[in-house]
């Protein structure tokens, strides 16, 4: 039992220099290559960065001035565009992030997972000084966000107030943009919500309940207004009667 007991601590020992010497690494490449002007740094960082990120793709344009923390725990998919400013962070150990391929995060963009999983689905655009942080929150496919948008898959509780309310709990129940949607510049996504494929949220508007497929919505709280036509199946043609 003893033996037991002390392989398991030899083995925690192990993992904590292993993670610690993966920090350190981190910390030098990315001090050493997040700064240099491209073209140069473009070159130096597809040398530098696959070292240390969990997955770096084919072509990632990667400029200078992107922040990046706990890179391990980071998957970048191939021709992504990261321009400067663009803030990625993984702050936990059972947080990451997910960014798909062909996606483009404008300036500013910030990323914050604290718990569970960031996912940013293929051909994705995030645009300017939006904000994406919390727990679960799943972007999809062909979707178009809009400057200075808000996606906060966490609410901080305020239930007790005899307890100040940073020393109360937060919950995180996840946020799902499913594919093809459109938010408006400055739309607010509160944490529990679902927006269903095909929908349009207009410029300013915070939604605090689930928008259904292909719907058109406005205003604070969010309502929809409208549903898109869903083109249905073209008719099939009948076979002519041969003679």
């Amino acid at each position: 039992m003893n033996g037991e007991n002390s392989q398991s601590i030899y083995s925690r020992y192990q993992k904590a220099l292993i993670a610690r010497w993966l920090s350190c690494l981190e910390a030098v490449i990315l001090f050493l290559l997040e700064w240099i002007p491209t073209p140069l740094g473009r070159v130096l960082r597809r040398i530098g960065y696959p070292l240390i990120f969990a997955e770096l793709g084919n072509a990632a344009y990667i400029r200078p001035g992107v922040e990046f923390v706990g890179t391990a725990k980071i998957k970048i998919g191939d021709l992504i565009s990261l321009h400067r400013g663009v803030r990625i962070r993984s702050l936990n150990t059972n947080s990451n992030v997910v960014i798909a391929n062909k996606v483009s995060l404008d300036r500013g963009v910030d990323i914050k997972s604290n718990l569970g999983e960031i996912k940013i689905g293929n051909r994705a655009y995030v645009g300017p000084y939006t904000c994406i942080s919390g727990g679960d929150i799943t972007i999809g496919d062909n979707c178009l966000i809009a400057s200075h948008c808000g996606i906060y898959a966490n609410n901080h509780g305020f239930d007790d107030p005899l307890v100040d309310i940073i020393d109360q709990k937060s919950t995180f129940q996840g946020i799902a943009i499913e594919d093809n949607c459109w938010l408006g510049s400055g739309v607010k996504v509160l944490d529990g919500v679902t927006i269903g494929k095909g929908s349009i949220v207009g410029a300013g508007a915070v939604v605090t309940k689930n928008i259904p497929p292909y719907s058109v919505a406005v205003g604070v709280p969010a309502k929809v207004i409208s549903h898109r036509q869903v083109n249905s199946q073209p008719p099939v043609e009948k076979a002519s009667a041969g003679i």
